[in-house]
């Protein structure tokens, strides 16, 4: 199977003329190494560890599985291959392992934060991804227990303010359910009138953002009042953190979507090192 593009990009872009370390000092022969966590977390980015070494003909044993929860110590993954093919992509597959372990630790924190508060609820991610790591942060979320949300913007209609700075709400609505019977519309409002008008005009999502947890509560209140409520899923969003994250979840919302689960990451400290070699004696 051919290296995912993003993945091989990632690898071309730290070995552009290969690596001139190894290649000055490193005899060929094989190794083999270990990846290990230094810290308390949920790991994540296997696969696409996998994927780097897979490339490079190194043989990649898994010795937990994606999701797991790991502590202090614990041997992540064993490799055998090319001392200098390891050396080679071990940088790039740490990098993307500690960064995808990151999003996974703190999304687990808040997904469990927020099931403690409403069972029902869910957590969603955003688009606010680092720039040409979309699909891993994605993945990362999934694997902490979130929703990811859009991939991008041919996913779904997400009318926001910007948009309805140049077009009315009731007629932006409208334009998006003409345009396509089988996209969904969701609709950014920040009053309880607006969240109204979008649910009676036909969006399919109506996102509360920046509201204060009692103003959410007025704008269910009205939407159930007005026989509304049920049609819509409700989402909230906008500057929530894990210490607001319970005063909204017990809301009865649908869904809580939280940028910071991927634009403010905090790596886990990962790492791999290299086997002694063991000297072989024959017995004749």
């Amino acid at each position: 199977m051919a290296l995912r593009e993003d993945l091989l990009r990632y690898l071309n872009e730290d070995i552009p003329s290969g690596d001139v370390t190894s290649r000055a000092m490193i005899p060929d022969r094989r190794c083999a190494a270990r990846i290990t966590g230094k810290e308390r977390a949920i790991i994540s980015g296997l696969a696409e560890a996998e994927a780097l070494c897979s490339h490079c003909n190194i043989t990649f044993t898994r010795k937990v599985a994606e999701g797991a929860e790991i502590q202090p110590g614990t041997v992540i993954a064993e490799l055998e291959g090319s001392a200098a093919e390891i050396l080679m992509v071990e940088r790039t597959m740490l990098n993307l392992m500690s960064r995808m372990s990151g999003i996974a630790t703190t999304t687990r924190r808040v997904v469990e934060a927020a099931k403690a508060a409403n069972p029902k609820v869910r957590i969603a991610g955003t688009r606010k991804t680092a720039p040409g790591l979309r699909l891993c942060d994605k993945q990362a979320l999934v694997t902490g227990g979130a929703d990811p949300h859009r991939m991008n913007l041919s996913d779904m209609i997400l009318i926001k303010d910007n948009h309805l700075t140049l077009v009315p709400l009731e007629e932006a609505v409208q334009k998006a359910r003409a345009y396509s019977r089988y996209v969904n519309v969701e609709v950014e409002v920040e009053t309880a009138k607006d969240a109204l008008t979008a649910a009676r005009s036909g969006a399919d999502i109506i996102l509360l953002d920046n509201m204060s947890p009692r103003d959410v509560q007025g704008t269910l209140d009205l939407l159930t009042q007005q026989g509304v409520r049920e049609q819509v899923v409700i989402e909230v969003s906008g500057n929530i953190t894990p210490k607001t994250l319970e005063s909204y979840a017990v809301l009865g919302i649908d869904t809580i979507s939280m940028g910071s689960l991927t634009h403010t990451v905090k790596n886990i400290d990962i790492s791999l090192d290299v086997m002694a070699a063991v000297s072989t004696v024959k017995i004749f």
